[in-house]
């Protein structure tokens, strides 16, 4: 008789996760590996976010929490969704979760029923797939082309959509990727789900404001989505915040609800300290944090010059986050080092043992052709990192 349930036996090891164990395993070793796995700005909480913790600490804050957030930093929320994404989200509206990935178990829990179906445009964020699974539902891979900057086109989505499909999940910007949808893109699939009612979108917007292109457009934003779409967000990447562990929704009333209900059971409320901050965060001006969106802009324009150079890697130009997606693929069958290349993964680790870099497969964001590189390190880093791959590989 097993143990464990089959519910944890046939769930996947996050690969980012995995990948950075490994990379600090080898730094244990005394090897100089250079991370470029996960997905972290490497700035500091900004002060002005850390004194507002330490406040909340003086002024006693160390009781339990509501569940779905305090009142006050709901009502933060509700204003930075009006300010930021013209969205009018009421209190009933919002909860607030350990984590945006808290908040998107959450979603699944309470709308997937068994054998339901969730559209996801390939490359996903690596969680998404088995976030679904564990509740029950089955992702519905659909594939993307980099040479469309990997967005889902309204074909693609009509032909996706089966009498079981419950939802689609989606990230703009997008992890792995770092593409971004535009307000025009996002109406055209607005377009086709018209046909089909009863399916909820998903909107990860966690990476909101690492955008170069201009304005972020939001799902909800179209009066015919608004009460089928939730709203994801969070402190975690344009903040600075990935430790803190807050997220938020803004959904319709009823799966709101049922997320407090959910939640209620399993975790309770968020941490009261990380709240405190968070509500200063979000109502000072995006303007406080733009320093590293400038410089994510700068090191995206310099990996991508480095990585020009690499003989097989091909690229596109992400539009936001701060990660690079190249296709790998032209190395797969090849030997390197007495290695045999096959496939991402091995591409990956290949370069985590040989180049001393630790790279993430895009297997495990849906996309086996691709690796994924986080530029979210110093300029100093990427240049060598980028040269010690230049290097191995050539």
């Amino acid at each position: 008789m097993n143990l464990l349930s089959d519910r944890v036996l046939n769930m996947s090891t996050s690969a980012t996760l995995a990948m950075a164990a490994k990379a600090r395993e080898l730094k244990a070793e005394g090897k100089d590996i250079i991370g470029l796995s996960l997905g972290e700005p490497d700035f500091n909480t900004p002060d002005f976010i850390k004194e507002a913790a330490k406040q909340a600490i003086d002024d006693n804050y160390n009781s339990y929490t509501p569940v779905d957030g305090y009142v006050e930093l709901k009502e933060a929320i509700i204003t930075k969704f009006k300010r930021d994404n013209n969205l009018d989200y009421t209190l009933p509206q919002i909860v607030v979760s350990t984590g945006a990935k808290q908040a998107l178990a959450n979603v699944a829990a309470v709308i997937l029923n068994v054998g339901d179906e969730v559209i996801l445009p390939c490359p996903y964020w690596v969680s998404y797939s088995d976030i679904v699974k564990v509740n029950g539902g089955i992702p519905v891979e659909v594939k993307t082309s980099i040479e469309n900057d990997f967005k889902l086109t309204p074909q693609q989505l009509e032909a996706a959509i089966t009498p079981r499909t419950k939802m689609i999940w989606y990230s703009s910007p997008c992890n792995p990727s770092g593409s971004v949808y535009s307000k025009e893109e996002l109406r055209s699939l607005a377009d086709v789900l018209q046909k089909y009612p009863n399916i909820v979108v998903v909107s990860d917007e966690i990476y909101e404001h690492i955008n170069f292109v201009g304005d972020h457009a939001s799902m909800a934003q179209f009066d015919d989505m608004y009460n089928r779409t939730v709203t994801v967000n969070g402190v975690s990447k344009a903040f600075a915040m990935t430790g803190w562990r807050i997220g938020y929704i803004g959904a319709p009333t009823e799966i709101a609800r049922a997320c407090n209900k959910m939640q209620g059971q399993v975790t309770s409320g968020a941490n009261c300290i990380a709240q405190r901050a968070v509500i200063t965060a979000l109502t000072e001006p995006p303007s406080r944090v733009q320093f590293m969106i400038d410089e994510f802009k700068l090191r995206r324009e310099l990996i991508l010059k480095l990585l020009n150079n690499v003989e097989g890697f091909k690229t596109n130009e992400p539009e936001g986050a701060f990660y690079v997606f190249p296709d790998v693929s032209f190395y797969f069958g090849k030997t390197i080092k007495g290695k045999s290349i096959n496939n991402a993964t091995e591409l990956s680790l290949f370069l985590l043992e040989h180049a001393n870099v630790a790279t993430v497969t895009g297997e495990a964001f849906g996309n086996p052709n691709c690796i994924r590189i986080s530029y979210a390190a110093s300029q100093e880093q990427i240049i060598e990192a980028i040269r010690r791959i230049k290097d191995v590989l050539s």
